[in-house]
Order: C-alpha cells, then structure tokens, then sequence
C-alpha cells in the first residue's frame, strides 16, 4: 500500500482566492521509498510537505495517505493518522527555556498519558534513549542544555534527535542542512536515510543542496512555482534539467565553489 497517493491535487494558502501554492500535484510514494524534494525558494516544496503532514487541507483533487483519505475522516481519526507521520520543519518549534532532554522526548507525547507527560517535565522518562538520539547527530553533550544556549545548527539537529524517537511511518524532512556545515550535513542525511531504512519508513526531504540529493536520494521530484517538474531516478536527472529548473538561480552547494560556471554540474554530481 503506498504512503501517498496525490491526484490532480491543488493547495491553496488561507486567505489566496486566485493562486494556488500547489498545482495539479500527481505524485505516489511508496512506503519505505526514500526521495527528495529540489527546486528554487518559493517552489511549494515546504507546503507540499506540511499538506503531507496533513496540515494543509487541499481545495481541489485527491488525496490519500495509507489508503485512506484524511479529510474524509472525523477529528479523533485523523488525530490518530497523524501520528503515523513526523514534519520536521526548518526551524524547530522548540521551547527556549526547556532542556534539550525534554524536548527530544517531546516526540513521544502522542504515546503517553496526560500524567506521564507531566511528569516528564520534571523528571525525564526516558534520558537515556534521548542522548542516543543526539548522539547519532553529534549532540549527545547537550542533553542537559537549555534549547536557548545552543546554535541554530544545534537546534536543528535537536529537532531531528526527535524524529528518532518517533514511532512514525512517514518522515517528512524539511531543509535539515541550512545551518550545518558539509561534515554534519553528510552525516546528517547518512542518519535519516539509515533510521527509514531500518523501521521501512517513507522518507521525504526537501533540500536546496542539490549534489547532496543526488547523492544519497534514488528518487528526484522538482518543483517550480507549485507544479512537479520532474519526478524521475537519480540517474536520469541531467544538468540540463537542473539549469532549467533554477533559470539562472544559483542551486546551494554542500561546500563552497570556486567556479560559477562549474556550480550546476556539481549540483548534479557524481553519481550520474
């Protein structure tokens, strides 16, 4: 059963009568397919995203996450399916005067009590598998930090020690790398793709880093103003279809260039 099917679907912003964020989405993701979302600033890759998170209601076309279509069901049902899904955004929504521990835990909320919850805040539940969850993102000395002394790298890395912890079936990855350097960016992707893997999740992660996508994501699905441009393997993505899709905005590199000329071709990288 795949994870999404997408038909004809249109999402429109509250408030937006005429223009439409998405348009004519047709897309299918299998689950435990892992792939990336790649187009310039404004393209609909964050609101793609939050309407896989079901935080978007599209206004026109079909919609189903595992078989079902969320819209068609009542508040307690789709509650319930929401927690099958996990949206990091860019920036964290984390509390700046909580802990780091606390926060990581956050992620199981949905599976615990009102009062296990409470009590978590004065006493985490469970401090060891948190630190294991920074670890693997390079974070494990700040697990008694408050959220406000770390850096924005830090933050987002905290955000998705979270993702680790959730029980969820689809990950939903939005720019992890915009505050970290190429070591932790690699490392970074090495990880979610590695915890998908391992618990066959879907995973879906929009970059701006297109050598990077290309490198550690089998499926490429480009977006300029709301429409898929492409939705194609790895291997038939060519710096043409990159040059394209930018016209002439400058796709972001995992490490700096020093060729301007040469920046599209090492968008695309080596692994055509």
């Amino acid at each position: 059963m795949p994870t999404y099917q997408l038909q004809n679907l249109t999402v429109r912003h509250i408030g937006a009568r005429s223009s439409s964020a998405l348009q004519a989405i047709n897309l299918t993701v299998e689950q435990g397919e892992q792939l990336a979302l790649i187009g310039p600033s404004g393209a609909g890759k964050t609101t793609l995203l939050a309407t896989l998170s079901l935080s978007h209601r599209p206004a026109e076309g079909s919609f189903s996450a595992f078989g079902t279509d969320p819209w068609a069901l009542g508040e307690a049902a789709r509650h319930r399916l929401r927690a099958q899904l996990f949206l990091a955004p860019q920036t964290p929504p984390l509390p700046p005067r909580q802990r780091v521990v606390t926060a990581v835990l956050a992620a199981r909320l949905p599976q615990w009590s009102v009062w296990r919850a409470l009590a978590s805040l004065f006493k985490p539940a469970d401090p060891e598998a948190a630190w294991q969850a920074l670890s693997r993102f390079n974070l494990g000395d700040k697990l008694y930090s408050r959220v406000d002394r770390l850096s924005g790298g830090e933050r987002q890395r905290c955000g998705l020690a979270r993702l680790l912890l959730s029980p969820a079936k689809a990950l939903l990855v939005d720019e992890p790398l915009s505050a970290l350097d190429p070591a932790l960016s690699e490392l970074t992707l090495t990880t979610l793709r590695e915890e998908a893997q391992a618990r066959s999740a879907t995973l879906i992660c929009s970059l701006h880093q297109v050598d990077l996508a290309l490198s550690h994501f089998p499926r490429i699905v480009a977006l300029r103003e709301g429409r898929i441009v492409f939705d194609l393997p790895r291997e038939q993505v060519t710096p043409q279809m990159i040059a394209a899709l930018y016209q002439g905005e400058q796709p972001a590199a995992s490490k700096p260039q020093h060729d301007d000329a040469m920046a599209v071709k090492l968008g695309v990288g080596a692994c055509l």
